[in-house]
């Protein structure tokens, strides 16, 4: 507990100096984290090779580069400019199934259904938190609104389910997860969601309710995710980056799966 707590304090403090500093360390943090989680993802889904794991990482990381470019340079980013770039990816996705036909592969429908799921599943939704956080000016108080109550769901959830926890929650797939932590650590996020109206005005109290409503209801499901994929190839951790926690997919496994669904509420609701 000491080493998993020395831990969080390092990495929270990375974590908000990245975000406040300016947009560029913003970038630069979640470009790096994005990465990784990719590694640890395609490492999960037994993709390997040097050069194999290398294109998928590429390949992963390319919406958040897209992202990138269009929001801190002046290229303009009409619907139209968009669409063409999208297209333009489909071909560079299609060069990996060549690198699997030419490669004499064992497994080529493994590692290509695996590195398109790592951009589904890890590429789309970090470039998701860029648009969140730069498309009206960059706005570091939302992305640390959104962390804050991702950390209030972990821990809460963590803290009551290792002491209180009896019930558990899907024990086929997570056999420590329990119902008491999910419920507190919706609790304490629905909570936090208030004080996160009061303290990060940019978007409405109203809107941060349903942030946090969203945040501990799918995140909640995307560590269960996670831990299904983990179990699927006998893995404990993702990683060991962060000592006494495991790796950064691990931390991030919740935060990643509720920004489609936080995104698309910003984008039916502001």
């Amino acid at each position: 507990m000491k080493r998993r707590v020395i831990t969080s304090i390092f990495f929270v403090v990375a974590m908000l100096a990245g975000v406040y500093v300016s947009p560029y360390t913003f970038v630069g943090l979640f470009g790096f984290i994005a990465a990784v989680c990719l590694w640890e993802f395609y490492r999960i889904a037994m993709v390997n090779g040097a050069v194999r794991l290398a294109l998928s990482i590429l390949l992963g990381i390319t919406p958040y580069v897209v992202v990138a470019i269009f929001q801190l340079t002046t290229i303009d980013a009409e619907t139209d400019t968009l669409i063409s770039i999208l297209l333009l990816f489909l071909p560079v996705l299609f060069l990996f199934f060549l690198y699997e036909l030419f490669s004499s592969s064992e497994k080529p429908f493994h590692h290509i259904a695996a590195v398109t799921l790592g951009i589904l599943y890890v590429g789309i939704p970090f470039a998701l938190l860029e648009w969140i956080a730069l498309d009206r000016g960059y706005q570091p108080n939302i992305v640390c609104g959104l962390l804050l109550l991702n950390w209030a769901n972990d821990t809460t959830a963590y803290l009551v389910g290792s002491r209180a926890g009896k019930q558990l929650l899907l024990p086929r797939i997570s056999p420590k997860k329990t119902w008491e932590g999910t419920l507190s650590g919706m609790g304490v996020t629905l909570l936090s969601g208030v004080g996160a109206g009061w303290l990060f005005p940019q978007l409405s109290p109203t809107d941060w309710i349903m942030i946090a409503v969203i945040i501990g209801l799918f995140g909640s499901l995307g560590d269960l995710i996670e831990s299904m994929f983990k179990r699927g190839v006998q893995m404990k951790d993702s990683g060991t980056l962060l000592p006494g926690h495991g790796g950064l997919l691990d931390r991030f496994d919740a935060f990643i799966f509720m920004l489609p669904f936080t995104t698309a509420y910003l984008l039916l609701a502001t």
